[in-house]
């Protein structure tokens, strides 16, 4: 006979039950294929509409849509406003629903303008033999289209399109296709394709975008970078769209004050339903009436028109997202504590990537390393962990060093067919409880803690191997791109993490407010050696953003081999 499950027991099944079936909708493929997983509605009312969509419009307006995936509902009764020339930042939780909606407009799924185009940069792109000019180019599809037609109509010997070819001729002319390459050329050189001396890509792209005159729809965890380029923030959460005027620092500020306003009439609302309920009514015909009067009411306080006879939504309970990281503080190491001497390495059959470098750390550092993509700042982090070996010179570390590193890529060690909880009791012979808990502070949702580790997000590991790394009691933290995986709320608590730990940090990021927060010194890796930068980020970009000017404007070889010695110490 089964043994009895408790209301506890039943608890956890049902939200473990919830996580899979909301894993399984958000785990298929990319692309309009995988939109076969999801069901795209709108109510009464706006469907009546959505055949009166004005085709010339510049807007886009998709009032009371509703988006599930596989019978899981990630959007109930949102409207999606979007303005013409604003640049908004859509920012809520990992998992619920940005880069889905993201992709649904990007397909038209959703009932947009036909005039308006349409261009959707994945996170990830599939490999190509093409150049990566012309994987630029192609982006422009009616650039694309006018040269095919252009060609076959010159090709055309009998004269009779004639008329047609001029206004082919026209058009190409009235989008600058002439200038089409050099422009792709210019957007290449600003994330890293040409010289080593070119900025990182991320300060490239947000000062670029400051100036973009057309709409913009962005996803990014980066505040610094949202705070740059956005006039509006899209703020999803509830399974609703709320909108904010100004960057994001402006947003956080609203939504306090946006909460409080909810919570108010989250508890006004339930207190209504229990006087309601005292005088006889059931639970389901209080909460049928308020929602008919109440909700009206208030929604009139907000100025709001209201003249459907539709009853309106409850509200749901304002949840506060809160994630707090802690790394345990380690015992005092004398220095020298951590260092490369003299050390010269490449890969077998390369280029040498550092020549002769001299690098200390200890226990009170707090280093970012900056430098262009692919210049080997992973590969220098490497070498001080110790899991390369130098060319020439030495690793020096204390004997009592105990090292802890994290990566992007930090997840990929764990094992799949463990829970999070089995893999930190078995990794450090804890107590079930305490493994809960350690989990726990790193933000991992509770019903994630018994599910197979395969089937988590990436965000997910990450904080599993986060977990995990606490538990080694490191002196040293090793970040390698340690946001890559986290949302905006969660990067806040690794910087403050990082503030209060009273080890040594050496970090690699492209998050600026990571940087900034921790007040970290900038140490560039730049021409085979590393150095430490003269000036705060500020400064750093500054120097970045003009060399990239003078590249793009003079020979590039040339700006790269300018290198002002003021702004770093030997």
């Amino acid at each position: 006979m089964s043994k009895k499950l408790s209301h506890k027991e039943k608890k956890q099944l049902k939200k473990q039950s919830k996580y899979q079936q909301e894993l399984s909708a958000l785990s298929g493929g990319q692309g309009t294929d995988e939109l076969e997983n999801f069901t795209v509605s709108q109510s009464s009312k706006a469907s009546s509409k959505r055949s009166t969509v004005d085709d010339n419009s510049v807007d886009i307006k998709v009032e009371n849509f509703s988006l599930s995936a596989k019978g899981v509902e990630l959007f109930h009764n949102a409207n999606l406003q979007i303005a013409s020339g604003r640049r908004y930042g859509l920012v809520g939780p990992n998992g619920h629903g940005k880069t889905t909606l993201l992709r649904h407009i990007a397909t038209r799924a959703l009932a947009i303008p036909s005039s308006i185009d349409l261009l959707y940069c994945e996170q990830e792109v599939e490999a190509s033999d093409d150049s990566a000019v012309n994987i630029v180019l192609s982006a422009d599809k009616n650039r694309v289209k006018l040269l095919k037609e252009c060609s076959k109509l010159e090709r055309d010997e009998s004269g009779d399109n004639q008329l047609r070819l001029t206004e082919v001729y026209d058009e190409l002319k009235s989008i600058e296709a002439d200038a089409a390459e050099p422009r792709a050329r210019r957007i290449l050189a600003g994330l890293g394709f040409t010289t080593i001396y070119i900025p990182n890509a991320v300060i490239w792209l947000d000062n670029y975008l400051q100036t973009w005159k057309k709409t913009l729809l962005v996803v990014s965890h980066d505040q610094s970078f949202l705070n740059n380029i956005c006039t509006d923030i899209i703020h999803l959460d509830m399974k609703k769209l709320f909108y904010y005027k100004g960057n994001f620092t402006l947003f956080k500020k609203m939504y306090v004050q946006k909460r409080k306003e909810l919570t108010k009439e989250y508890e006004l609302q339930e207190k209504q339903i229990r006087e309601m309920k005292s005088q006889g009514m059931s639970k389901e015909k209080a909460e049928r009436q308020h929602s008919h009067k109440a909700l009206k009411e208030q929604a009139r306080k907000r100025v709001q028109k209201d003249d459907d006879d539709e009853p309106k939504e409850l509200l749901e309970k304002p949840r506060e997202y809160i994630v707090k990281f802690r790394f345990p503080n380690p015992p005092y190491l004398p220095p020298p504590v951590l260092g490369l001497h003299d050390v010269t390495f490449g890969y077998p059959g390369g280029k040498v990537l550092l020549e002769k470098v001299n690098f200390g750390l200890d226990m009170e550092s707090r280093v970012a390393l900056v430098g262009p993509n692919g210049i080997g700042k992973s590969t220098f982090l490497n070498l001080l962990k110790g899991e390369l070996t130098p060319n020439k010179g030495e690793l020096r570390k204390s004997p009592r060093l105990r090292i802890g590193k994290f990566d992007q890529h930090s997840g990929e060690h764990l094992f799949p067919d463990d829970t999070p909880c089995e893999y930190l009791m078995k990794l450090f012979n804890l107590p079930y409880e305490k493994s809960r808990r350690q989990l726990g502070m790193f933000g991992l949702p509770s019903y994630a803690h018994t599910i197979p580790i395969r089937d988590l997000s990436g965000g997910q590991k990450a904080r599993v191997a986060l977990a995990e790394l606490t538990l080694n009691n490191p002196d040293i933290l090793i970040l390698d791109e340690p946001t890559n995986n986290l949302d905006i709320e969660s990067i806040d608590a690794l910087a403050e993490a990082i503030k209060n730990y009273q080890g040594g940090v050496i970090l690699v990021s492209h998050d600026e407010r990571l940087i900034r927060e921790t007040d970290c010194e900038l140490w560039a890796l730049e021409k085979k050696n590393i150095r430490k930068f003269n000036g705060d980020f500020d400064d750093y970009r500054e120097k970045l953003l003009t060399s990239l000017g003078e590249a793009m404007v003079y020979n590039p070889s040339v700006a790269a081999e300018q290198d002002d010695d003021e702004d770093y110490e030997d």
